[in-house]
């Protein structure tokens, strides 16, 4: 994970975040913080804020900034803070491990005082090829990522945890719907391995493929044996395809942010 927080950070420009909220944000509250780093890393950057991270694992390091604290909670169920109380909440690449998305839009708008900042960074899981893009050619429906995305695509489906919110507009729409004013939405394509020219996007390709390369197996495994029955070879073959097919630099794979 902290991999991937370092190429984003890279991508932004060295952000981490792109709400306008100003010099002192107060009450801040990271959602499925993971192992915490950006939640340490906007408490260092801002000692005036109180900043909270919240993840249903306890594996947030010991030792952090005075400013920051974790809590081990599941976001899905109603939150214990007082409505119109966090100044800025920040969620990322939580797409898969949500149940019901616009009650969780909900729960964060009814909790964020009025002029606070919610902003959300989530990935559709299905790979693209560039190469092809430019060359206006579709993917056919047996390569490799277009067979991926659809097999886990129904696993989530399955486990009650869709994955498919990121795709066209749904994010901005759900946030629309949960009472959100004045939404922003960005799409943009993050390389997956060093094809591109330009040397930030050929950093943030690497750092993006390293990551990709070193989780994809054990975020398939689970979907794949216990939710879908399929047996361990099965997985291994599937799981070094998808491998094999994201170092093929003739592709130009990228996923959309």
């Amino acid at each position: 994970m902290e991999i991937n927080h370092v190429w984003q950070t890279i991508f932004l420009g060295d952000k981490l975040f792109l709400a306008p909220i100003g010099d002192h944000p107060q009450k801040v509250i990271d959602l499925g913080t993971g192992a915490g780093i950006w939640a340490i890393d906007f408490a260092d950057t801002f000692p005036s804020a109180r900043v909270t991270g919240i993840d249903i694992s306890p594996i947030q390091p010991c030792w952090v900034p005075p400013n920051c604290k974790f809590q081990v909670d599941d976001i899905e169920q109603p939150w214990g803070w007082s409505d119109d109380y966090f100044d800025y909440i920040h969620v990322r690449n939580l797409e898969g491990c949500i149940a019901d998305w616009p009650r969780l839009y909900e729960q964060a708008f009814r909790h964020l005082r009025p002029g606070g900042w919610f902003e959300i960074k989530e990935f559709d899981i299905e790979s693209q090829s560039q190469a092809h893009d430019a060359r206006g050619e579709a993917l056919d429906e047996n390569h490799i990522f277009r067979r991926w995305a659809r097999v886990i695509f129904g696993a989530l489906e399955r486990l009650g945890k869709p994955g498919t919110q990121s795709r066209d507009h749904g994010i901005a729409e759900a946030l629309g719907a949960a009472g959100f004013v004045d939404v922003v939405e960005h799409r943009w394509p993050i390389p997956i391995g060093t094809w591109p020219r330009e040397p930030k996007m050929k950093e943030v390709g690497a750092f993006n493929h390293h990551y990709l390369d070193e989780s994809l197996e054990g975020f398939s495994v689970y979907l794949l044996k216990e939710v879908l029955g399929w047996e361990y070879a099965e997985i291994v073959a599937f799981v070094e395809e998808m491998r094999l097919a994201l170092k093929d630099r003739r592709l130009a794979p990228y996923l959309n942010l």
